[in-house]
């Protein structure tokens, strides 16, 4: 009788300890929660590095993470990269990122309307997507609740900057420093992005929109595509004074780099006329070439704004928590910066903000 009573008790004792063994396995093997992490694992996927806009933008993500990792004890692995321009480059490189466990993407598209691969990829591994200053097509964006876009709304800007030189053509002494041949008519050149992007098309069309329904006259000279490249629209203005030696008085830019490409156009051939010329984004170039009186004006597109957002967004999805309270979502998916006006006026503000 007593052997077994100890039989059972030593069953009962192997069955508790199994039972506790069971317990701790599957208490780990079955949880699902994302364990608190003393390191966040960003990747910044450009579609060129050598945009002026954009290596703004990375500088400030960089920037930002160095001082949050000091107030938070925190390490941040910012990695950036470029894609030369290739949407395949930008698909390869998103797999190596997502295949090395990255916490957050953050990608400044090559082709918005080509997201579908990244977007695939991205669900499939459950990691979050912030899109960026090149907007995804609304269909792509609305697959998932974890992806985002963080930009500037493209209309604003052609509206600003048709509003630039609708406040220097209503002005009749500048107006007529502008209409040099004082025919009433400004004759002008329009410098263009890329053919197919989508600020290029809203750029072009909302500014010079704007210009005749303000009622101006306006005679379009040409039009050149300089895909966002300074040299590239300096080789294209230099055709264009080539074309036009004696008539061009206005020049257009969908950027600042392009209109600071026209500027050195006009500088090294000693251009007749002294056009009126505008940009965007309000680069530190641009900024310098409008204090020094070279450019009549850009629109700022907020970098430093628009990309310590970008952070503040990835550090929350990294950390699996809420949005802070300075991120307003819009439609859940999209985070919007306003543009503004840089003129002479008020161009030591901007370059103030920027130092």
């Amino acid at each position: 009788m007593r052997t077994i009573k100890r039989c059972c008790s030593r069953l009962s004792i192997k069955y508790i300890v199994l039972l506790a063994v069971a317990s701790i396995l599957l208490s780990g093997c079955g949880s699902s929660r994302k364990l608190p992490s003393n390191e966040i694992k960003i990747a910044v996927l450009t579609y060129d590095e050598y945009d002026t806009l954009i290596e703004s933008m990375t500088r400030y993500m960089t920037k930002w993470c160095r001082q949050k990792e000091k107030d938070d004890g925190i390490r941040i692995t910012i990695d950036i990269v470029g894609a030369k321009k290739s949407q395949m480059t930008q698909n390869d490189q998103a797999r190596k990122f997502i295949t090395g466990n990255y916490d957050v993407l953050c990608v400044n598209l090559v082709d918005r309307t080509d997201a579908m691969v990244i977007i695939d990829r991205a669900m499939a591994a459950d990691i979050p997507v912030i899109f960026f200053n090149r907007e995804p097509v609304e269909e792509d964006l609305s697959r998932w609740d974890k992806l985002y876009y963080v930009g500037a709304i493209a209309r604003q800007s052609g509206e600003l900057q048709a509003k630039i030189i609708i406040d220097a053509l209503s002005d009749p002494k500048k107006f007529s420093k502008i209409d040099v041949n004082g025919n009433g008519t400004i004759q002008y050149v329009m410098l263009e992005g890329e053919a197919g992007h989508q600020d290029t098309l809203v750029r072009t069309n909302v500014c010079t929109s704007e210009l005749i329904n303000a009622g101006f006259s306006l005679e379009k000279l040409g039009d050149e595509f300089a895909n966002w490249d300074r040299d590239q629209a300096r080789t294209k203005m230099r055709e264009l004074i080539d074309r036009y030696p004696f008539q061009i008085e206005m020049v257009i830019a969908n950027n600042d780099d392009m209109a600071l490409g026209a500027i050195d156009a006009i500088e090294e051939t000693d251009y007749a006329l002294n056009p009126f010329i505008v940009g965007i984004n309000g680069t530190a170039d641009a900024l310098e070439a409008i204090r020094t009186m070279r450019l009549d004006g850009s629109v700022y597109n907020d970098a430093r704004g628009q990309a310590e957002m970008i952070m503040e967004m990835a550090y929350a999805l990294g950390r699996d928590e809420p949005f802070p309270d300075t991120v307003e979502l819009t439609f859940d998916k999209y985070v919007f910066r306003p543009y503004s006006i840089i003129t002479y006026e008020n161009v030591q503000k901007y370059l103030n903000r920027d130092r």
